[in-house]
């Protein structure tokens, strides 16, 4: 089986306003919002790393600039735990800022998911690489990402993160119909559709947020016209890659069956605190215990 180039870029589109969580995000970018004590985003950028992609570019937007403090070194704050003699809150403020290398760019016109994909491109030219979107936390137990990097690296193409839903959800996610391979984890795309009716959708296969691209998905969405939405849809992007193995190689699809976390839904937001903090060494042995007594006693 051929061996296809190694990937190395990641970019994570952090352009949205957030405003299921107004008034909460009316100044605070939705991705900087805490998941315990870690913003949701730099679970996202250590996904990235974990799968050895340590350039990492992120596509934001107006009134985003703590995402770039936060990857950024705070000389002030590092000076005051160093003479409290506190190390162990200045590893994790240096943490972030040793993660990857980060690069911005700003998607001036919210056009959609296509277009801040597009922005990229200038960054990325004529490589593959990872897109991950800040609303889907992947627990790092599950390495889905490694796992879409090595079926790219041996199948060339695309892959997309694939997950079953119930049928009455599937109007909620971009969808795909599929066919079986030889890996029961993966499947091969042979259509897409975004956010369809249920009745009409070919599968429950929904699109969730982890893509590895080829590089020609640019020229494809540099031809996109506006879709659902009035927005340029990756979506249709990748349904002309499907249609036409001949434009940049085939599009595949992992099957994911482990622990996402949809954190641009307020009340899976929470749950995915709850989640973390019962697993958490430091918090969880007292958080599970006031938990189960909360619920005996309230519920």
């Amino acid at each position: 089986m051929t061996q296809h180039p190694r990937i190395s870029k990641a970019v994570i589109p952090a352009a949205g306003l957030g405003t299921r969580f107004l008034p909460a995000t009316k100044a605070t970018p939705k991705e900087m919002l805490p998941v315990v004590d870690k913003p949701a985003i730099q679970y996202v950028v250590e996904e990235a790393v974990a799968a050895g992609l340590d350039d990492v570019l992120m596509v934001t937007g107006r009134n985003k600039r703590p995402l770039e403090d936060h990857f950024d070194r705070n000389y002030e704050l590092e000076s005051a735990l160093q003479k409290k003699g506190d190390a162990g809150r200045l590893a994790k403020v240096q943490e972030s800022s040793d993660l990857a290398t980060m690069h911005y760019v700003r998607q001036g016109d919210p056009k959609g998911l296509g277009h801040a994909v597009l922005c990229a491109a200038p960054h990325v030219g004529e490589e593959p690489f990872a897109v991950l979107l800040g609303d889907d936390l992947i627990d790092p137990r599950d390495p889905l990402l490694q796992r879409m990097v090595e079926v790219r690296e041996q199948r060339g193409g695309s892959v997309i993160a694939l997950m079953e839903v119930a049928p009455e959800q599937i109007h909620l996610y971009g969808c795909a119909a599929v066919e079986t391979t030889e890996d029961s984890d993966v499947v091969q795309v042979s259509g897409l559709v975004e956010k369809p009716d249920p009745a009409d959708a070919p599968s429950n296969y929904a699109i969730i947020g982890r893509y590895v691209l080829d590089p020609h998905i640019f020229d494809i969405l540099r031809r996109t016209e506006p879709g659902r939405g009035g927005e340029i849809q990756l979506t249709d992007a990748l349904q002309q890659l499907a249609e036409d193995e001949k434009i940049g190689g085939p599009v595949h699809g992992v099957v994911f069956k482990g622990r996402r976390y949809d954190t641009g839904d307020r009340g899976d937001y929470l749950r995915a605190i709850v989640r973390l903090a019962c697993e958490r060494e430091d918090l969880g042995p007292d958080f599970r215990t006031w938990l189960r007594s909360y619920v005996a006693e309230e519920m």
